[in-house]
């Protein structure tokens, strides 16, 4: 096959993950399968998808197409634009990287209880909903594209079903999925009841009434917001992905997380086309509270998996900050401020796929080492596993927004467009958005602490646990997809202008322009708004921070080399332990006692056997108490009422049928 466009070279990407998905089938019967034959073919599927997106983004060209499938009047429409093809991009760079990564990654399931077909056939099947549901083009195959992705990653992540907790979690997030879903099913029956059909174009020239347009405008909220993980719609995100496979959960914060992004993206810019100030509030607030609650529960957890997916929410609440300040500067006409917005909240999904699918993987080859994602029991990891803990803190430093990495780049952004409040007419809206940028840039000091945290405890000091010391470095595979993430993350963050170039595509094709003047100087200097209001060099950040610390490093080694080595003295104590270092729960006590309120904090002290004494401390999510068990217990109670209908008489039964019958003829009638 000749792929002459990018239509073509996303076909071969659905078709290549759904053939990694059926030879999956055979690795009951050859186990290597997997890794020598299925995660190439995953990644290769990635690399596919990220051509398409490449091309597209380049081309500024728009590609649709009729499958000769779905039903006898309602065939498949495929669309692929600058939007689709961003994030047919982010989802193949991830993909490439987790099919190199699981080469390696799946030698430890070789030899597992749990079946090997199900771990490599759902895996394509859920990259194959991903990237049909950014290609569809009409509502019936979104929603198709939708529940596969769906349902094969409730697979996934109940792939350990064993264990009561994580079938738990599976129920959790396949509940909560459908219930999105089901939102987001209403909201196109909205917009498809004002025009023409279910394909995106009838959507986009139909006249929808204010108010109609705000219930469709809520209904995509709730379901995408859902799928997303804002607060108080995040419970099934801690619990789901600490417990799918690593390289799975790196797909799924990574990449699924952005995939609802885009639906929010595609319904609200570009199907709806019109924007409302309240909009922009109920979605700038939301944001700023699970960016928030986000990383202060991220701060909280010392399973390393839930640290990371609580981070998920609280960068996905930075993603919706940015796309609630497009919405409020567009409802004000301020068009090219709500651009900046936009690129922001598009720069920081990438961002996001990149540097929180790293440090997935980097937790993933933790767990494969060492068998351990309990910071209390890791440390010492850099001396055992040098080239992971490079990595691992590569994903650090760009998820804590430190340059010259790139989670500055798009948190500058979101600050840039921010600062432009003084240009909104209404004094409230001007009063909220300092509100949210404040709240951001508190999110991004706590979100520092946190992965100082993270790093220090897990990487450094002394190994705290017989697991950890044994641990050694993982396969060579394993080790080149955290390398490629890594290396995107300092060029995304050292270049951002060329990747804004790129970017330009999307506002150009949803609004008729781009950022002009955000490379109007060159490569060397990024001018979001103009370059009397704020510009960034990052390029020459990143070589004055290179000089910095190779000057540094070469001081340092210098003194090392005229310093005699001896033990440190110990003040004449025993010498340290592992047990004197400082604990993740520790290094967080002082915020906890700050936002104590925000959790559900129970502590006390046991008395052992032996005569020693015991902490316990527990932190629960109040969300849990303020928002699923009172619904949980109106479920319960009206399901103990339904339950006495079942009395075991035949003639109570035909009694319900006649009266049931009864009153749909009435209704018909």
């Amino acid at each position: 096959m000749i792929l002459s466009h990018a239509l073509d070279w996303a076909g071969a990407a659905v078709a290549l993950a759904l053939l990694s998905a059926a030879i999956s089938l055979l690795s009951s019967w050859a186990p290597t399968l997997l890794r020598k034959l299925v995660m190439p073919l995953f990644g290769l599927s990635g690399i596919a998808a990220a051509a398409a997106g490449m091309l597209t983004l380049i081309q500024h060209g728009v590609y649709t197409a009729e499958l000769p499938l779905g039903l006898p009047w309602l065939p498949w429409q495929v669309r692929l634009d600058a939007l689709s093809g961003f994030f047919l991009l982010l989802i193949g760079v991830v993909s490439t990287a987790v099919g190199i990564y699981g080469i390696g990654y799946m030698r430890g399931y070789e030899h597992g209880r749990e079946p090997l077909p199900v771990l490599g056939g759902f895996a394509g099947l859920f990259l194959t909903g991903m990237l049909l549901v950014v290609l569809a083009d009409d509502a019936f195959l979104f929603m198709v594209a939708w529940e596969l992705m769906s349902l094969s990653s409730y697979f996934l992540v109940a792939y350990h079903h064993e264990h009561a907790a994580n079938r738990r979690a599976a129920f959790l997030y396949l509940l909560m999925a459908h219930i999105g879903g089901l939102a987001i099913l209403l909201g196109f029956g909205v917009m498809a009841s004002f025009g023409d059909g279910f394909a995106f174009d009838a959507m986009r020239d139909a006249l929808l009434s204010p108010a109609w347009a705000s219930v469709a405008f809520a209904l995509a909220f709730l379901g995408f917001g859902m799928k997303a993980g804002l607060v108080p719609l995040h419970a099934w995100l801690p619990e789901a992905h600490p417990v799918a496979p690593s390289h799975i959960s790196a797909l799924m914060s990574g990449v699924m997380l952005k995939v609802a992004v885009y639906g929010f993206i595609r319904v609200v810019f570009d199907l709806l086309g019109e924007f409302h100030w309240q909009w922009g509030v109920i979605v700038l607030v939301f944001g700023s509270i699970s960016a928030l609650m986000g990383v202060l529960y991220a701060l909280m957890q010392t399973d390393l998996k839930r640290v990371l997916a609580y981070s998920s929410v609280e960068n996905v609440g930075i993603i919706f900050i940015a796309l609630g300040l497009a919405l409020l500067f567009f409802s004000g006409d301020h068009q090219v401020i709500g651009i900046v917005a936009l690129v922001a909240a598009l720069y920081h999904a990438i961002n996001h796929a990149l540097f929180k699918s790293l440090l997935f993987l980097g937790a993933g080859a933790v767990l494969h080492a060492a068998n351990e994602q309990d910071l209390e029991k890791m440390g010492g990891l850099l001396r055992r596993m040098p080239w992971t803990g490079f990595f691992f803190l590569i994903g650090c430093l760009s998820i804590a927004a430190l340059p010259p990495f790139n989670g500055f780049v798009s948190e500058w952004l979101t600050f840039q467009a921010a600062l432009q409040s003084w240009h909104l007419e209404s004094g409230v809206l001007r009063s909220i958005v300092p509100i949210a940028a404040a709240i951001l840039a508190l999110t991004g000091a706590l979100g520092a602490a946190c992965f100082v945290r993270v790093y220090g405890v897990g990487f450094l000091g002394q190994a705290r646990s017989r697991h950890v010391r044994r641990a050694r470095q993982v396969p060579l595979s394993m080790r080149i997809g955290q390398g490629l993430l890594g290396v995107l993350c300092l060029f995304l963050g050292v270049l951002p202008t060329t990747f804004i170039t790129l970017l330009n595509a999307v506002p150009q094709e949803l609004f008729g322009y781009g950022l002009a003047n955000a490379t109007a100087h060159g490569w060397m200097w990024l001018t979001p708004v103009s370059a009397k209001t704020a510009s960034y060099g990052a390029p020459l950040v990143a070589i004055s921070l290179a000089v910095a610390l190779g000057l540094g490093l070469y001081l340092l080694g210098r003194t090392i080399w005229r310093v005699k080595r001896c033990d440190t003295w110990d003040c004449g104590f025993a010498p340290p332990t592992p047990n004197m270092q400082y604990t993740a729960t520790g290094f967080a006590q002082p915020i906890r006692r700050v936002f104590g309120l925000l959790f559900r904090i129970e502590q006390r002290v046991e008395s052992q056997k032996d005569g020693r004494l015991r902490y316990r401390l527990a932190i629960a999510d109040r969300a849990w108490g303020l928002f699923y068990q009172p619904v949980a217990r109106i479920v319960e109670n009206a399901a103990r009422r339904v339950v006495k209908l079942q009395s075991g008489n035949v003639r109570v039964y035909l009694g319900w049928s006649l009266a049931t019958l009864v009153v749909l003829l009435w209704i018909m009638a």
